[in-house]
């Protein structure tokens, strides 16, 4: 098929494009100069903007094994929705993502069900046990982008030397979550004034902190390549900023949530404000976006972590952490950091398309040069809308920006050529 989009503002980090009207071309899924015959479809592009298609290297697709609160058809019909063409998949499935089996039904399923590209994570030690090491080298064999062992960091730092050092063998960052357990153990919140006066156990902010000194320095060590998740305070931030100085290979990415919300709305009790690592306070957050601005903070990701109602309607103290986030991430980005002059657009999208795409090595992805994947997100900046409920194409609905309106958003979806989301007519 060939796909041309018309008349656009066309914004490319990967090849210096801050925003050129013109055409694109699609044909047979691959972005061309020109075509050779009449377009099949046109698109007129007036007034909106082209991008790469952005990249989520954070995510829980939840299957196989908790189907209940998401599964890969409505995971990545809600990543489409926001504008996500590509989505690391994370390894606390059920089983884990430990062996070349799991990750083939993954991609089985994507091929039969899903509508965005989905690259699995893989277990960094076996049953995520931090014990024993994958068979990393078969794992990557079969498709997966990285390891880690994400929400049970692994605390033997002997173990994780020799998950560095073995992951250096095959170019497979690790991804590290970074936390000690036995100092955040019971928290449910940011500890500090908050916690206290709302009588809820706290997560220090030191429980990340050290890890991600230790994960520095056994990176420095081995020489491997580490990638922090999910960073959240104004210690972590300076931490890589001071390890990158060092020309330690670390990279790293914060979520949306980091940078919109505190542990102040935390208050009215509302589980889906439970995260972890959890919300912070109003420093750290300044911090997150200094470290978006100066680039110690490479990418932005999701960390979409849906639960069903059920679980999400328990007391705080036994709610399970984590939000949904695929399709309120390029609006957030949008209306936090962009319309505030925090960042420009142009650097904004760089660290949902090129950045990501250079760190893990996705080669044909995160770019709109020629011959490569075509891969697109049309957005309109002018494009208000209200995040409700019922709109929400997710299994769960976990979100604590239920209610909230945004301006600017997605409007098409293209994934290797096919249309897959389209404001007027949904999926198509």
């Amino acid at each position: 098929m060939r796909l041309q989009i018309k008349n656009i503002k066309i914004v490319d980090p990967s090849s210096q494009n801050e925003g050129l009207i013109g055409d694109i071309f699609i044909e047979d899924g691959k972005i061309v100069s020109k075509f050779s015959s009449n377009a099949d479809r046109i698109i007129d592009g007036e007034g909106k903007i082209a991008i790469p298609g952005l990249i989520d290297i954070h995510a829980h697709l939840r299957e196989p094994g908790q189907e209940m609160k998401e599964t890969i058809y409505t995971g990545t019909r809600s990543a489409a929705k926001g504008g996500i063409t590509t989505v690391f998949c994370m390894p606390n499935t059920e089983p884990v993502i430990d062996n070349t089996s799991v990750v083939e039904f993954i991609f089985h399923k994507v091929r039969e069900e899903g509508c965005v590209n989905v690259f699995p994570v893989g277990c960094a030690t076996k049953g995520a046990k931090g014990v024993e090491l994958s068979e990393m080298g078969l794992l990557k064999k079969a498709g997966i982008v990285a390891v880690s062992d994400d929400g049970l960091p692994i605390s033997n730092s002997r173990i994780m030397r020799r998950v560095l050092e073995y992951s250096k063998m095959f170019k497979l960052p690790v991804i590290s979550h970074s936390e000690d357990k036995e100092l955040s153990r019971n928290g449910v919140m940011n500890e500090g004034k908050n916690s206290t006066f709302l009588g809820l156990r706290g997560i220090p902010k030191e429980a990340e902190e050290i890890m991600i000194s230790r994960d520095i320095m056994l990176a420095d060590l081995t020489g491997a390549y580490l990638h922090i998740a999910h960073v959240s305070t104004a210690g972590s931030v300076d931490l890589i900023r001071q390890a990158k100085k060092r020309n330690v290979k670390v990279t790293a990415e914060t979520c949306p949530h980091y940078f919109t919300l505190t542990d102040n709305d935390v208050k009215v009790y509302d589980a889906n404000t439970k995260i972890n690592p959890p919300l912070r306070e109003k420093k750290d957050v300044d911090a997150i976006k200094q470290g978006l601005i100066d680039g110690t903070i490479d990418c932005i990701a999701t960390d979409h972590a849906p639960h069903t109602q059920e679980e999400k309607s328990k007391e705080f103290d036994l709610a399970p952490f984590g939000i949904i986030g695929f399709e309120t991430l390029l609006s957030l980005v949008l209306n936090e950091l962009v319309d505030t002059g925090v960042l420009s657009f142009y650097e904004a999208i760089s660290k949902m398309t090129s950045n990501p795409a250079k760190i893990f090595n996705l080669e044909g992805r995160g770019t709109l040069k020629e011959g490569n994947v075509a891969d697109v997100t049309i957005i309109d900046i002018k494009y208000f809308y209200e995040f409700v409920k019922e709109k929400v194409v997710s299994k769960s609905k976990n979100s604590p920006f239920i209610g909230r309106r945004f301006k600017g958003g997605v409007v098409m979806t293209i994934v290797g050529g096919n249309i897959v989301w389209d404001l007027n007519n949904k999926f198509v």
